[in-house]
């Protein structure tokens, strides 16, 4: 995966619509699909709560299978570029004791791997106005950079793939 330019007031917006849109939506369908639930199995004198909890796992599905389908639109690029960042930088996170190790000895493909979570977190962290540790990651990637020019490397994020974080065990 390939980081990208993200307008960030275009993203915030779309973000927050699509919670908000998200959360009325869930909570008007858990309303409605228990209701509708209720009146087509209730019996009399027994709980509601199974209807009630059904109708609210209907709803997130309803959401879920919304989000899916729309997760490729114009509307969503931003958001969905920005959720699958997240997740490449939760695997490399899992195995970043070992990849830094690697980068010590400045195995080209654990550099790489480093360059694209540093430079990705960099993004997301604007992007979400992380502001609290932002500058520990400027810092890592300023180190990182300064050990790849020291000794005349060669590293280009573009040459992420996540394949290169399965070699890693």
């Amino acid at each position: 995966m390939q980081l990208m330019n993200i307008d960030k007031a275009r993203y915030r917006k779309n973000l927050n619509i699509v919670i908000v849109g998200f959360i009325a939506t869930l909570l008007v369908l858990a309303l409605l699909f228990g209701q509708l639930l209720i009146l087509s199995f209730e019996q009399e004198g027994v709980n509601n709560f199974r209807y009630n909890l059904l109708g609210a796992v209907l709803s997130l599905l309803a959401c879920m299978a919304v989000l899916h389908t729309l997760k490729m639109s114009n509307f969503f690029k931003e958001i969905y570029y920005v959720w699958q960042i997240k997740q490449l930088q939760n695997l490399i996170y899992r195995k970043v004791k070992k990849v830094k190790k690697a980068a010590k000895n400045l195995e080209q493909d654990a550099l790489i791997i480093l360059t694209f979570y540093y430079q990705s977190q960099q993004q997301v962290y604007q992007l979400d106005d992380n502001t609290l540790t932002i500058s520990k990651v400027n810092k890592d990637l300023a180190d990182l950079q300064e050990t790849i020019t020291n000794n005349n490397l060669t590293i280009s994020v573009e040459k992420f793939d996540k394949k290169l974080i399965t070699s890693f065990k």
